[in-house]
């Protein structure tokens, strides 16, 4: 360049800059960032699989081991989602709801807003109002509270839309989180009354896409998840009885399998290998029989009218929203034709975890099975597929781990020795797979063909999310408080 005259200096020099900066932005624009902001960004990471590779989370960590930060948070079932500086929560407390934004680098709450409604539903006493995770794509976050509806907030905690939807009656509370699937924004609304629906919507501003009658999941937990197969896009979503895709475009349902249970389907599906995986554990499967109607009168019927009020009810009938659930009109009482639809209904459940063959459409419950078993089933966290194994883990800290491809048992029902119930699911990440029970212990296991447990964490407090991982780090919920490990 020494050899231009002066004057063409400048301009020559506005010209390489601008072929750099247009360069910069065309790299943006088709995703190759330059670095990638660190995040697991919604319920279970990306597309909810629990599993991020890229670093390496400390496998023994606690209170004095490992720790980065712990900072006091209001209650809340929601796990932590992660983008780059930022960690979004949702919480329940002194009956308000508010979603929390803490800085990753120290901890430090950011900003709280309160939700926009004065009354929250009714959840089971072991479950909070607070549930669903909070879901980013870096320029907004959207949060899911069942007792309003969605709301989209910038980084900075200003509003940027809302969309009340009417309050769901779901027996002992919602529990699915909004998912982003291929740039829409994605939930999953399955309620009692025939009024279950399928949403998509714009996330620049909460405008209804499409939304799909689901009349006859009448009650679900599951988050939805996007499925890659055979050149379609296709968001599926587990529900009472079955599984079904539907088309991403256009929410047209393409095709179902049948095989769950019918009542509370809990664990969202995992990905692997070119199959779905599918599991739920069943109230009326394997010849147990509900008692007839008439058995029920004799025992509970008091003031013989023939139908059984709520007051009436006792043992099973009366506890996890079992009422709530025959009693199809919400009228307070049981009739005999409610009890005999709702025995029906439950008949007709499949307990098991089982793989699905990429399918075509319509039922195809005959035709593309690949496997499946009936032991080692969770009611509630999911399964997890990590390098080419499914990971179960039940209440008790019993683990199951099966060939993805052949369903064959690597092992089944083995123990972590780490008591309590397991409501989080599995994570995994640099070969570990990390197991969180309500009594605060995390397992950390080499992922492999036999169970080996490498340490047991004791954080002393009860956890109910499931963890985070970013960055080489460990995020994890407890009932007070939220941890950030690393090395």
């Amino acid at each position: 360049m020494k050899h231009l005259p002066p004057r063409l200096r400048v301009p020559r020099l506005l010209f390489l800059v601008n072929i750099l900066t247009v360069s910069l932005f065309a790299g943006i624009l088709c995703g190759e960032r330059l670095s990638a902001a660190p995040s697991w960004p919604q319920f279970r990471g990306p597309n909810c699989q629990g599993v991020d590779d890229s670093g390496q989370p400390p496998v023994a960590f606690g209170p004095e081991a490992n720790l980065l930060w712990k900072v006091q948070i209001p209650p809340g079932f929601s796990s932590p989602c992660v983008w780059g500086d930022h960690i979004f929560l949702t919480a329940h407390d002194a009956g308000k709801l508010s979603t929390l934004c803490i800085a990753r680098r120290d901890g430090k709450i950011l900003w709280q807003r309160p939700a926009p409604t004065d009354e929250v539903e009714e959840v089971h006493k072991a479950s909070n109002s607070a549930s669903a995770t909070p879901v980013t794509d870096g320029k907004r976050v959207y949060v899911y509270f069942a007792s309003f509806g969605l709301i989209a907030y910038d980084f900075k905690g200003r509003e940027q839309w809302q969309k009340p939807l009417p309050v769901p009656f779901v027996v002992n509370g919602s529990g699915t989180s909004p998912a982003l699937c291929g740039g829409r924004l994605i939930l999953n609304c399955d309620q009692q009354g025939g009024k279950s629906v399928l949403l998509a919507l714009d996330p620049r501003n909460g405008k209804t896409l499409w939304q799909t009658p689901r009349s006859d999941f009448p009650s679900g937990y599951t988050t939805p998840v996007l499925w890659k197969q055979n050149g379609a896009e296709e968001i599926v979503v587990a529900g009472s009885l079955r599984v079904v895709g539907y088309a991403l475009r256009d929410g047209k349902e393409r095709w179902s399998v049948r095989g769950l249970e019918a009542v509370s389907v809990c664990p969202t599906p995992a990905l692997g290998d070119g199959q779905l995986y599918l599991m739920s554990r069943s109230l009326g499967e394997g010849g147990s029989k509900l008692p007839s109607f008439a058995e029920l009168l004799a025992l509970m019927d008091k003031n013989g009218d023939g139908k059984i009020a709520k007051a009436e009810a006792v043992g099973p009938l009366s506890q996890d929203g079992a009422f709530e659930f025959v009693d199809r009109d919400r009228d307070g009482f049981i009739t005999a034709a409610e009890w005999a639809e709702s025995e029906e209904f439950i008949s007709k459940g499949e307990s098991g975890i089982f793989a699905l063959r990429a399918p075509g459409a319509g039922d195809v419950t005959e035709t593309h099975v690949a496997w499946k078993q009936k032991r080692g089933v969770a009611p509630v966290s999911s399964p997890l597929f990590y390098r080419g194994h499914i990971y179960v883990v039940q209440d008790g800290g019993r683990v199951s781990c099966y060939n993805a491809k052949t369903g064959e048992k690597s092992f089944e029902q083995e123990r972590l020795n780490a008591e309590g119930e397991y409501f989080a699911s599995p994570v995994a990440a640099h070969g570990t797979v990390y197991f969180a029970s309500t009594r605060g212990t995390v397992s950390a296991v080499q992922a492999g063909e036999t169970l080996k447990v490498i340490a047991r964490n004791e954080l002393r407090e009860p956890i109910m999310a499931t963890p985070a991982i970013a960055d080489s780090k460990l995020y994890i919920r407890t009932g007070n408080h939220l941890w950030a490990f690393g090395r």
